[in-house]
């Protein structure tokens, strides 16, 4: 009898316990889902903007200062860009989305001016390696080597590639920019966001970055044939100093270069050959800012012409162009002979191709032929 009445009863017990057990997983589910639901709704009313933007360093901080060895080994700091923006870019040759950047990054000018700021690339891995990437993608722009991520650290940038805007003054110009568009923005001032709120003072006291200086530089169209050379005496690179007086005997070919420069470390091999080629032209540059890295770069493209050191664009504003390379070609009265050359073939033309006419102060167009030709 007694197994009779547990046989009948068992199935009934199993199955209200089975009623019981689901109600409590169906209920328990429920305040799972609820506060699911409440979690979502406490992130969809942030602000988009609070949920995406990257912790980097503030706008208007000092950026952190560091020293890199580029691609020659020459080692360069961020304060030899003091007085240019900057946009600087962390970089990962083995990052497909760097990779996927190199053309554009490539297509960049270099020198800065009309607002555009000059590309500075900070990159992890072998050095070979990034020599090749730039070599195939025709990168021009300063790349420095970091050896692991130790610069990148300290503008908490933890990922590539990444970047900043950095104005002339050496602050923080825009927020940490991530991904391959956002950091080729922040090449033109017109999309650095910090530019109005810099110039306002809303983020930094004291004296302010006009971001005018830079667009104003290149707007200059350089001295035109017949104009008189400005005079100048400047420091040697090894020592000593040079005027330009001091070169009346012939003809010279003056160029304005930079250490950090692309194209002026092709130009420079090539003004050598010619400086060996032909000892009836002198050959003498003008270069800016960094003596040591001067100094560094003939030494190993051994260089034999001189080179002399302007501070900033001192001498460059007497000659009316704020930009590298330029050349101009000077005969033995000190009178330019060409309009200003801009770029490696146009400056080494100059000393290839006759020398047109040019207009003397008070003379007609005709009455002087120039003094030199090739």
């Amino acid at each position: 009898m007694t197994t009779i009445i547990f046989a009948v009863v068992l199935p009934w017990l199993m199955l209200a316990f089975g009623v019981w057990l689901g109600y409590q997983l169906v209920r328990q589910n429920g305040r799972i889902l609820l506060r699911l639901e409440e979690i979502e709704n406490r992130l969809a009313k942030r602000p988009a903007q609070e949920r995406a933007a990257p912790a980097g360093l503030a706008i208007g901080t000092p950026a952190p200062e560091f020293e890199l060895p580029d691609l020659a080994g020459v080692r360069r700091k961020l304060s030899v860009f003091r007085g240019q923006d900057v946009l600087l870019i962390f970089f990962n040759p083995k990052c497909g989305f760097c990779t996927k950047m190199a053309p554009h990054l490539a297509a960049l000018p270099i020198d800065g001016g009309d607002g555009r700021a000059v590309p500075v690339v900070v990159t992890t891995g072998d050095a070979e390696e990034n020599r090749i990437l730039a070599l195939q993608h025709g990168i021009r722009c300063v790349v420095l080597l970091q050896e692991q991520m130790e610069v990148a650290n300290q503008y908490r940038a933890q990922g590539t590639p990444m970047g900043y805007r950095i104005d002339p003054e050496g602050r923080i110009a825009s927020e940490l920019a991530v991904g391959a568009d956002p950091l080729l923005k922040l090449v033109d001032l017109k999309y650095a966001p910090a530019a109005k709120s810099l110039k306002n003072g809303s983020n930094h006291k004291g004296k302010q970055p006009d971001p005018s200086l830079a667009r104003s530089r290149l707007n200059r169209s350089g001295l035109k044939a017949g104009a008189v050379a400005p005079e100048f005496r400047l420091p040697l690179v090894g020592g000593g100093e040079l005027a330009l007086a001091e070169l009346r005997d012939r003809p010279v070919l003056l160029v304005f270069s930079d250490p950090n420069c692309g194209p002026c470390d092709e130009l420079a091999s090539l003004l050598e050959e010619l400086h060996l080629a032909r000892p009836d032209l002198e050959v003498l540059v003008i270069s800016r800012r960094d003596a040591e890295a001067t100094s560094a770069k003939a030494e190993s493209l051994g260089l034999t012409y001189p080179i002399v050191m302007q501070r900033q664009w001192e001498i460059s504003k007497q000659y009316g162009m704020f930009a590298t390379p330029i050349g101009y070609l000077i005969d033995e009265q000190g009178i330019v002979v060409h309009d200003v050359a801009v770029g490696v073939e146009p400056i080494l033309a100059l000393a290839q191709r006759p020398a047109p006419l040019y207009v003397e102060a008070g003379a007609s167009p005709d009455t002087k032929e120039a003094a030199w030709t090739a």
